[in-house]
């Protein structure tokens, strides 16, 4: 059996956006039938303006209360001016906060990834999503944020997973 299916299941959070144009508001993923999820930000390095993102948890697909998830204690990136594949992961720490301010360098390409367990949302959330503030007014930044759910419950052929927001 292949890793998509098995290992895990990919989801989209936000597809590629001007985030100096405005402010992008993520998918809600659900992680009901997973034990976490890996959370990547990719951005291009075409503005002066640092990244910066804001984790919350939700009680319903659409609708539902929705609140900070005040977990995030570290996080990884990578960054450079172009993506090689040669680049390392640095370990960022923080005091627990939904938000990450000033993630990176200007100017630069950056991936940054967090993780949440399932287990970490409170009582009566079972959705997470990632948003990303309107990053300034700095030429242009394009950002992706992906969602790899992992630790699947149920395992199957990717086309036959479940709906991660059902």
């Amino acid at each position: 059996m292949e890793a998509l299916g098995r290992l895990f299941d990919v989801v989209v959070g936000s597809a590629p956006a001007d985030s100096v144009a405005g402010a992008i508001t993520g998918n809600r993923v659900h992680l009901k039938n997973a034990g976490g999820c890996t959370i990547l930000v990719l951005t291009d390095g075409g503005s002066t303006d640092i990244l910066d993102v804001d984790l919350q948890q939700a009680t319903a697909a659409s609708g539902g209360t929705i609140g900070d998830l005040d977990i995030i204690t570290h996080y990884y990136l990578k960054e450079a001016t172009t993506f090689a594949g040669s680049e390392t992961w640095s370990k960022v720490t923080q005091s627990a906060a939904s938000e990450i301010t000033n993630a990176g360098s200007a100017s630069k390409q950056t991936l940054l990834v967090i993780e949440v367990e399932a287990t970490q949302l409170s009582d009566g959330y079972e959705w997470i999503s990632l948003n990303v503030p309107d990053q300034g007014t700095n030429g242009t930044k394009y950002t992706a944020v992906l969602y790899l759910l992992r630790d699947l419950d149920v395992q199957r052929a990717p086309t036959s997973l479940v709906n991660p927001n059902a």
